[in-house]
């Protein structure tokens, strides 16, 4: 497997870059998320807007125009070369209990809207609060226990639609 990344700007333009390449960027950073960037005897003023660490996205301000960065590293050309696609949509449609235990709290509502990493249910088990959060953005189609039920392993607590 190579050293070379992929980058991909405002899915328009690729590069490839190499670790020796990476090494010769003459860039220091001036404050968090923000570089002094010195590129053919010219200065640009580059900032990190916004990042999706695990999708490897960002959005990068350099000077006054924004940009729209996707990197891929080595393991993730390898595994898009073999047909598999990373950072797919989620398709969970149901929560189920993974042990035994007593519903603590529910933070939703049938019919309400989810985002992915919401905090949807609590489990008290083992002497120990477990917090469920939502693996995808949905709503939600049915919550099948209440506050206060005895659960079982395998149990169904909450679909989505």
């Amino acid at each position: 497997m190579s050293a070379n990344y992929k980058v991909i700007v405002n899915e328009l333009f690729q590069f490839d870059l190499d670790k020796e390449s990476i090494s010769r960027l003459d860039a220091v950073v001036t404050e968090k998320n923000a570089f002094h960037v010195l590129h053919q005897n010219t200065s640009f003023k580059a900032e990190i807007v916004s990042s999706d660490f695990n999708h490897k996205r960002y959005t990068v301000k350099v000077n006054s125009s924004i940009y729209e960065v996707a990197i891929a590293n080595p393991l993730d050309i390898q595994i898009k070369k073999m047909g598999f696609e990373i950072g797919l949509t989620k398709q969970i449609n149901a929560i189920k209990a993974p042990m035994p235990g007593l519903i603590l709290e529910i933070n939703v509502t049938v019919g309400q809207s989810v985002k992915e990493n919401d905090n949807l249910i609590i489990l008290g088990a083992m002497k120990m609060e477990n917090s469920f959060i939502s693996p995808r953005d949905g709503v939600i189609k049915s919550i099948a226990v209440k506050t206060g039920d005895a659960v079982d392993k395998g149990q169904l607590l909450i679909e989505f639609e």
